[in-house]
């Protein structure tokens, strides 16, 4: 018995010993998105990231504070992740403020509308805190009003530097407070290339049959945190598509009774909805989604072009492709907490068998030129579910413009030559398309 009890000791000294304290979050990576339409920023982590959010006035700033997150060198370097430029964000602050809690103040240019989620791991990325810092009015109802006073915009545009007063900024309040340390200095932000704003529309005088001036909405695909596929030699679809994208506005709108409007403009993620909404919110008589295709063998290759379909794929390879594209919110990271996101999409899926046939009808002109110029991967238009073509109102397509998955390809797609011939077969099948469906005046579809 006397034997037995320091084992027993020994075993009791084990349970009532406290558990070690769990490491801390460590952060892997900073990432900020300025653009017109909204700011982005992402802070991605081993684990997910507890936090709690306070807006301040006077001046405007945001205070993030983080929980159980090491202040290491890149968190910190998200001081120096702003852009000059940005719309939104003037400087971003990081410091501890606390045992156990980094606070992180973003000081504001203007007032905003936050929001902040979590996202679980998905595609090459960790665990992530998002932050979406929006206007409080939409960018895309700005270019409307503009269109719509003309006289006002040309007297803007004719107004004097002298005649436009600039307003000083409130001066910055310090707002995190070290426990018996200094507070640190401030890193001066890296010039880096001016973030582009999307330009008013144009004014330009119809000259089809209707008398109205034709729009087209030009999608580049993926964007910001989703980079799409990469190329063989390194390319990132969402540059090849923006590229091809500000050529085919540019062409578009070098014709007398067209003008394009770009979804994105810049390197930023847009949800697949927001696309449809945006390019609803532009009455747009027509949607262009440009994409270039990957395969994991790089034999394959050739342009194809997707229409949306209510009842299925028509074959494993478009359901497939759908599926991979559709995957595009799950990477570039929506929050699904968002019920306006959802209401939008709930919206949005409406019986749609004429658009779908119109679209049919665009996707067949399309792809016939583009045959002109490159092997074509399929011979005939495919449909699947993809989410960014589910416009109840407007004929649209998806343009896989070539296999970046393909060396020659790729060289291709990075090509000026081959993209002017792209960009020529796409704008020859939109107007064959007008030339026996034209233009009609825009029936408003419900929304709200």
């Amino acid at each position: 018995m006397f034997r037995t009890l320091p084992r027993i000791l020994t075993l009791g000294f084990l349970i009532l010993t406290p558990a070690l304290a769990s490491p801390a979050v460590n952060v892997t990576a900073t990432r900020v998105w300025p653009a017109a339409d909204y700011t982005r920023m992402t802070i991605e982590a081993s684990s997910e990231i507890s936090q709690k959010m306070m807006m301040l006035k006077d001046p405007d700033r945001l205070v993030l504070d983080l929980e159980g997150v090491d202040l290491n060198a890149n968190l910190k370097s998200l001081a120096n992740a702003i852009s000059p430029n940005d719309p939104y964000i003037k400087q971003v602050r990081v410091a501890n403020f606390k045992p156990n809690v980094v606070r992180v103040v973003i000081d504001l240019k203007t007032q905003i509308k936050p929001n902040i989620f979590m996202l679980q791991p998905a595609g090459q990325y960790n665990h992530r805190l998002v932050l979406d810092v929006y206007p409080l009015q939409d960018p895309i109802l700005s270019v409307i009003d503009k269109a719509n006073k003309p006289a006002e915009n040309l007297l803007m545009s004719e107004a004097k530097p002298s005649e436009i007063k600039q307003v000083e900024s409130a001066p910055v309040v310090s707002e995190i407070k070290p426990e018996a340390k200094p507070e640190p200095k401030l890193t001066e932000a890296p010039v880096v290339t001016e973030v582009p704003v999307e330009k008013p529309m144009t004014n330009k005088p119809a000259n089809n049959k209707t008398g109205r001036l034709i729009t087209i909405a030009i999608d580049a695909g993926h964007g910001g945190e989703d980079p799409g596929a990469k190329g063989a030699s390194g390319s990132n679809e969402k540059d090849i598509t923006l590229g091809i994208a500000k050529k085919l506005k540019e062409r578009i709108d070098a014709e007398p009774n067209m003008r394009g409007i770009l979804t994105r403009d810049g390197d930023y993620f847009i949800p697949l909805h927001g696309r449809v909404v945006k390019a609803r919110n532009m009455q747009a008589d027509l949607f262009i989604s440009i994409h270039a295709d990957a395969f994991i063998r790089p034999d394959a290759r050739g342009s194809s072009v997707f229409a949306l379909s209510e009842k299925g794929a028509t074959s494993a390879s478009a359901r497939y492709l759908a599926k991979k594209e559709n995957e595009s919110d799950l990477i570039g990271g929506v929050s699904l907490d968002n019920k306006d996101v959802n209401l939008a999409r709930t919206l949005l899926d409406l019986s749609q068998t004429a658009t779908i046939n119109d679209s049919l009808k665009l996707g067949k002109n399309v792809l016939k030129n583009i045959g002109e110029i490159n092997t074509l991967h399929k011979g005939s238009v495919e449909q699947a579910g993809f989410a960014v073509l589910k416009s109840p109102d407007i004929p649209s397509i998806l343009v896989e413009t070539a296999f970046i998955s393909n060396p020659e390809e790729e060289r291709r797609l990075n090509d000026d030559g081959y993209r002017e011939k792209l960009v020529e077969a796409i704008i020859n099948g939109v107007k064959k398309y007008f030339s026996t469906n034209p233009a009609l005046a825009k029936t408003k579809v419900a929304t709200e």
